[in-house]
């Protein structure tokens, strides 16, 4: 196989995963917190079939990748319900939370991966073995990191916007959750304006380069 095609078929396959792991995670925060909706609904699973967007999974990754955008993408959201909470604001905080969690948890195997399978490790086992390995690791952690920092944004929808308004005043939360219909034309904005590269991009390269 081509290798530019194996590295496109690797990370596009890492990501579809992330973005499983990423869901399941809010689903099961939720669970464990009270709302049991997205359990009953299937979305604690590593299923990608239960998370899969065409959009947001299939179509614009893959437009990522062809094209050298920032690999980026969504799953379906994970329905929850607040009122089933104990403590709604601190719980649905800790729901959001979960998903970036669950993506630096993939970055940090990612690293250990590549600790593991050194540059002395292709003599050892063969390079056949170790190089589809060491592009496996990379491509968790590269694309998890990203995943998470991008996450984290404090736009809406993203899960950054929950954990912020979880932590404001209410009265500021509010003032978040108004501007929640404009969440999609900021990202956009974000992204081709170029800011996307200083925002997200600058601070991913340096955690890349310390995390290496």
């Amino acid at each position: 196989m081509d290798t530019n095609v194996f590295q496109i078929l690797i990370s596009f396959l890492v990501l579809v995963f992330s973005l499983t792991v990423h869901e399941s995670a809010h689903a099961w925060a939720a669970d464990r917190l009270g709302d049991p909706t997205a359990r009953l609904l299937g979305r604690v699973s590593l299923n990608p079939i239960v998370h899969v967007d065409p959009i947001g999974t299939v179509l614009f990754p893959l437009i990522g990748l062809f094209t050298g955008a920032p690999l980026i993408g969504w799953a379906k959201p994970v329905p929850v319900a607040t009122w089933r909470f104990e403590r709604p604001r601190r719980d649905y905080l800790m729901v959001a939370a979960a998903g970036p969690i669950s993506n630096l948890s993939l970055a940090f195997i990612g690293v250990v991966a590549l600790r593991l399978v050194g540059p002395d490790a292709g003599g050892v086992f063969g390079s056949s073995i170790v190089e589809p390995i060491r592009l496996l690791a990379w491509a968790t952690l590269s694309i998890n990191l990203l995943l998470a920092l991008f996450n984290l944004l404090p736009i809406p929808p993203l899960d950054g916007s929950t954990v912020l308004a979880g932590l404001l005043p209410e009265r500021m939360a509010a003032a978040m959750d108004r501007a929640r219909p404009y969440g999609f034309l900021m990202l956009y904005a974000l992204l081709f304006s170029g800011l996307f590269s200083v925002v997200v991009g600058v601070p991913y390269r340096y955690l890349l380069s310390w995390l290496l």
